[in-house]
């Protein structure tokens, strides 16, 4: 594991060392074609300085700035004991230093992330519709993937690939923007000033600006994709490895994929890569692999899954290999001689048992998640009762007692 990791780390390293550079050669571009001979450095000044300022914003509140873009709200123990549990267990199998902090996402399509700055701060966030769909041995699948994107350190990685992306993103737009929208007219004086050589060296500046605004933001979102599809896949190893139980990961995937619901309404572009399943999917249709896409199919990676003898990361390499044929996206460094035996499913009675429950709970774990009041009647009829209300009793529809609401809570 520790080798993956490493490697994990190089190739981050490496994808970083390549965007930084774009960057730096976008802002020198920029910074000649706008100001003249001496603007090149100044352009890279600027550059450096935007990024520096996301980097700031992203380390100090980076993640609670996803979660709440996301519209994820904190849970606790009592709200949803099971995915606690899980959480725990996975926490523990993976031998995290800390506790994951646990967040809903009110939406009906399924789906979960990771995110935090390191294993020490980490959040896992989980929508409703994953915990209305999912069984026991299925949501485990999932979060054992997520906890393995915070073991490799992916949720770092994301953080400072996804704020170098939007630095360039960002430089190149107000370049452009600045270009179509600017004072023609001081343009072409510009231009113009040095003479006939000294404005056609300028003209060609510009185009070479222009060009690299709009293929410096390309390139990196290709790096960016082709470096998060290869983490995808290193997740579901790292998940089926925590469980013991590849399938439990791929019928999970299978029913996220074919899940009717319209897309994850809170999600964007720059949450998209961080999700187990690209929220962006066409409904009931297996993603297609291309260079612009997040996510390998997730076709692709089921088969791989449901191929394994075992929960290794030779298994996973082996089946990979398989079914793609091509290279194993496990570096040989982490493939070891170690068997590790795939574990029994939960009995098929048990697990309608368990996700009839689940379903069922759903609905009150949204409503304790938006501050719902639980109250129990004498009669045993359970009350809940919306934020909103605002008297200090209640009267019951079964058996007509007025029952008070706790004064703590009535003045919320």
């Amino acid at each position: 594991m520790w080798e993956l990791i490493r490697a994990n780390k190089r190739n981050s390293i490496i994808l970083m060392v390549i965007m930084a550079a774009v960057l730096l050669l976008l802002g020198y571009i920029i910074g000649l074609a706008a100001v003249g001979p001496q603007g090149g450095l100044f352009g890279i000044i600027i550059a450096t300085i935007v990024y520096l300022l996301l980097t700031l914003v992203s380390f100090s509140s980076g993640d609670q700035i996803l979660l709440a873009a996301s519209k994820a709200v904190p849970i606790t123990h009592d709200v949803h004991p099971q995915l606690f549990n899980i959480v725990e267990e996975m926490k523990i199998a993976a031998a995290l230093p800390a506790m994951p902090k646990i967040y809903i996402i009110n939406d009906p399509a399924p789906n979960a992330f990771a995110t935090g700055r390191n294993p020490q701060s980490a959040s896992v966030a989980v929508t409703a519709g994953l915990l209305t769909r999912l069984n026991r041995d299925e949501l485990q699948g999932v979060v054992a993937h997520e906890i393995s994107h915070i073991h490799h350190r992916d949720i770092l990685f994301v953080t400072l690939a996804g704020i170098m992306l939007g630095s360039i993103v960002l430089l190149s737009q107000v370049f452009l923007r600045g270009m179509f929208y600017g004072s023609r007219g001081s343009s072409r004086r510009r231009y113009s000033s040095g003479g006939k050589g000294g404005g056609q060296a300028q003209i060609i500046l510009l185009v070479i600006a222009i060009a690299a605004a709009i293929l410096a933001p390309i390139m990196a979102q290709l790096l960016y994709f082709a470096l998060s599809r290869r983490r995808e896949y290193l997740a579901d190893a790292g998940g089926a490895i925590l469980t013991r139980y590849p399938e439990g990961l791929a019928s999970a995937l299978e029913k996220i994929a074919n899940d009717p619901s319209p897309q994850l309404a809170s999600a964007n572009k720059v949450t998209a890569p961080m999700y187990i399943v690209n929220p962006f999917k066409k409904r009931g249709q297996m993603q297609l692999s291309n260079l612009t896409s997040t996510h390998p199919p997730i076709s692709e990676r089921i088969r791989i899954l449901r191929n394994m003898a075992g929960a290794s990361f030779k298994d996973y390499s082996d089946s990979f290999t398989s079914v793609t044929h091509t290279k194993s996206v496990i570096p040989p460094a982490a493939l070891t001689k170690e068997e590790i035996a795939l574990r029994e499913a939960a009995k098929e009675a048990e697990k309608k048992e368990r996700l009839e429950k689940q379903i069922h709970q759903v609905g009150d774990i949204m409503r304790r998640v938006n501050r719902f009041i639980f109250l129990t009647c004498i009669c045993g009829l359970n009350l809940k009762i919306p934020p909103n209300y605002k008297r200090p009793t209640v009267e019951c529809p079964r058996c007509h007692r007025i029952l008070d609401i706790p004064p703590a809570v009535s003045k919320k």
